[in-house]
């Protein structure tokens, strides 16, 4: 796994990395790879879907959604920032699951990664640290990361720019589906005990997270935006740190603690596809439904904007 990370750093680090250098590490493999590079006001980016694909076509397919603003912030700063966790555990899954799926362990769902390559993104002021901007927008990075064909989605994000979670590391969210904020996996916190050998490692959340980005509310991040383009259960995979690091920072990604953040992504593939995971209980949720109504309106920017 610590290799796969290491590619992945690699292709990220530099002023040309783009999407191509991406495409042609995985040529070759069983897994396809679509490129296309979208403008913005504040520059370009490239978007990368990886797909690969499972034995069987019934099974569940998960989505890995790497979120971050930007690979790095040149010319301000110079090398890879902390904002790029969630594309280097994306790129790193979807080279480990493409050398598994070449050696003949070819899980029976298909595993859609998504994520984007930018080496100048734009930065923007937010409380406590600054965050890194990005090329695009937000419905954007969604419409590129997040499909109907996905039936749960792990989002990946660097979330070191608070002090809601002071522990290195990573720590999962609890499950948002259509706007509900519901308990953390109980699968998933298995398999992240068997990942990392220690307890598992949780991130707060509220409801403000799980609403739209652009409504004039503070977010922890976006590591929850995808859990607004999909009505699919989302959690997200948030790479940690013990102090506030500013998305911008250098020499500010942990290749060991990413290594097992990749690890619990590829382990949840390979539990999920088989059907011997979930991210929520769906009975517990068409009671709370039942109960007290859908809570869909919160994927929305607000009705009274």
């Amino acid at each position: 796994m610590f290799d796969a990370v290491q590619e992945a750093y690699g292709l990220l680090d530099g002023p040309d990395a783009d999407g191509e250098s991406v495409r042609d590490a995985l040529a070759g493999t069983g897994a396809s790879v679509a490129v296309e590079t979208i403008t913005g006001d504040e520059g370009s980016t490239d978007f990368v879907t990886v797909e690969v694909p499972g034995s069987e076509a019934d099974a569940p397919t998960l989505g890995v959604a790497g979120r971050l603003g930007g690979a790095g912030a040149r010319p301000e700063e110079v090398g890879v920032v902390s904002d790029a966790d969630g594309a280097i555990v994306a790129l790193a899954t979807a080279l480990r699951l493409a050398s598994m799926h070449d050696r003949g362990d070819v899980l029976p769902g298909t595993v859609r990664i998504g994520t984007h390559v930018c080496p100048d993104a734009p930065t923007k002021p937010h409380d406590p640290v600054p965050f890194m901007g990005s090329p695009v927008d937000t419905a954007t990075m969604n419409a590129h990361e997040v499909d109907e064909g996905m039936d749960a989605v792990l989002s990946v994000d660097a979330t070191k720019g608070n002090r809601v979670h002071c522990r290195r590391g990573f720590a999962i969210t609890p499950t948002v589906k259509e706007g509900w904020l519901l308990r953390p996996s109980e699968s998933l916190m298995d398999v992240q005990e068997r990942v990392t050998g220690r307890p598992p490692s949780t991130l707060t959340v509220t409801m403000q997270d799980v609403t739209a980005y652009g409504n004039g509310v503070h977010h922890v991040n976006s590591i929850l935006q995808p859990a607004t383009a999909t009505d699919a259960p989302v959690v997200g995979v948030a790479t940690t740190s013990v102090n506030p690091v500013p998305g911008s920072g250098t020499g500010a990604n942990y290749l060991p603690e990413l290594a097992e953040a990749t690890g619990f992504v590829v382990e949840t593939a390979k539990e999920f596809t088989r059907g011997r995971a979930s991210l929520y209980d769906e009975a517990e949720f068409d009671r709370l439904v039942s109960l007290y109504g859908p809570m869909n309106r919160l994927q929305m920017r607000g009705e009274r904007e």
